[in-house]
């Protein structure tokens, strides 16, 4: 006969991450030493990448655990904001085309009890310039959090009834907030095979139960899946897309949507205008944001290296031409 409080002990730890074969939530502390270093792939940048002309690429790195692992990124005000898939985040202030400063931190509500990785799968993110505040899309949970400019107070939440038959693991990749204050969400992916993913066009903030929602559809390139999205100025939808080429190695295009074709009941399609990939950068590119500065249009890019230690994490700079 097997000795009781033994029994209990056993069940007790099944519901303890890590025990039950789930990976536990590990917060990124305040303070962590953060390390940037400038990147340039062998043979040298080429002058162009499709419409993209390289600005700048580092690689980030620090020891810090939880550190890593970049699925989403919003820039406003001379700031980079880094989430990555287990709510942690990297903020850098950037002046002068430099890093001055770093700060990290974890989102301080989210879904679930934030036991779990699982818990915080946010994947996708938009900041207001304006107010600071942030909307997070959560995989799993199928669900849009309001933050305040802190990133550390939970203000709203929504987990749209349009959203509840979404796959688990590959739900809202992408948010964007285009410039008339609507927001775009689409699926990494559907759960029926074909070549369309589900998308949502809020008429306002997607974490509000009374705002307004209507389907559409995107159609990624063949072969590639969306993995976030961000406004242009003139309020037409880039997407950026990427595919697993195979031992880790990857590729990313960049679509762009026009604003027009957004709308109820539509099936919309992007305009290639670049390709990155091996032997330039062969990471998992998962976070997208647009800047506007002295008339030109920028794209910044980060990737999510699942927090493994012989990958890298990228923020690349491109002017969009």
């Amino acid at each position: 006969m097997r000795h009781p409080l033994l029994l209990s002990v056993a069940a007790a730890l099944l519901l303890v991450p890590g025990f039950a074969g789930i990976d536990p939530l590990v917060r990124l502390a305040p303070g962590a030493v953060v390390r940037l270093d400038r990147y340039v792939p062998d043979g040298g940048w080429p002058a162009r990448i499709g419409r993209l002309e390289p600005v700048a690429v580092v690689t980030i790195d620090s020891a810090a655990p939880g550190f890593g692992g970049f699925s989403a990124l919003a820039l406003t005000d001379g700031r980079a904001t880094l989430l990555s898939d287990a709510g942690n985040w990297l903020r850098l202030r950037i002046a002068g085309g430099r890093v001055v400063s770093s700060e990290t931190g974890a989102l301080g509500a989210g879904p679930g009890r934030g036991w779990t990785k699982e818990d915080r799968d946010s994947e996708s993110l938009a900041i207001d310039p304006a107010s600071g505040r942030a909307w997070v899309g959560f995989e799993r949970a199928n669900a849009i959090w309001r933050y305040d400019p802190s990133l550390r107070r939970g203000e709203a939440q929504r987990a749209p009834g349009e959203m509840a038959d979404w796959w688990g693991n590959s739900g809202p990749e992408s948010l964007a907030r285009l410039p008339d204050g609507r927001f775009v969400v689409i699926a990494e992916r559907g759960r029926k095979a074909g070549p369309l993913r589900p998308a949502l066009l809020f008429s306002g903030d997607p974490a509000e139960a009374a705002t307004r929602v209507v389907r559409f559809a995107y159609r990624p390139p063949a072969g590639y899946d969306p993995s976030d999205a961000a406004a242009l100025p003139s309020g037409d939808l880039i997407v950026l897309n990427r595919r697993h080429l195979g031992w880790l190695r990857f590729s990313a295009k960049l679509v762009v949507v026009p604003r027009a074709a957004i709308r109820a009941g539509a099936t919309v399609a992007g305009r290639e205008i670049a390709t990155l990939g091996p032997p330039l950068v062969s990471e998992n590119c998962e976070g997208l944001a647009v800047t506007h500065e002295n008339g030109a249009t920028m794209l910044w890019l980060t990737t999510d290296n699942d927090q493994m230690l012989l990958r890298r994490s990228y923020l690349m700079k491109f002017w969009l031409r």
